[in-house]
């Protein structure tokens, strides 16, 4: 099962779910705002994609963090993880974790290579 990372009410993530749902890959949405997420996950996605492709730079929700936060996020580390659990919207959408890779932002042909389809 590929799970998918975001908020409900997004619309790449609702998208994504679509795009999925029409090829009869069996999915489940993981809500951040309703399910939350741990520092320790994010702290491998940092690890395995970096922040430059998992922090969303140029939405508003970065925009608001404080000047302390995004210098965090800027130096990396366990913090950075810390300070993307407490402001989840931060993060790039969709975060689609297939088991053993996780694939950020929007990408059906990389989809389709690993869900073999």
């Amino acid at each position: 099962m590929v799970t998918i990372y975001g908020i409900k009410n997004c619309d790449t993530v609702r998208k994504t779910l679509k795009w999925f749902d029409a090829k009869g890959i069996e999915n489940k949405l993981h809500d951040f705002r309703a399910d939350g997420i741990d520092a320790k996950t994010i702290e491998g996605w940092l690890h395995e994609v970096g922040g430059k492709t998992l922090i969303n730079k140029r939405g508003p929700s970065y925009r608001n963090l404080s000047d302390e936060d995004k210098a965090t996020l800027e130096q990396g580390g366990p913090k950075a993880s810390e300070v993307l659990a407490t402001n989840p919207t931060v993060i790039k959408r969709p975060v689609v974790d297939f088991g053993s890779t996780r694939i950020v932002a929007y990408d059906e042909t990389r989809w389709s290579e690993l869900a073999g389809v």
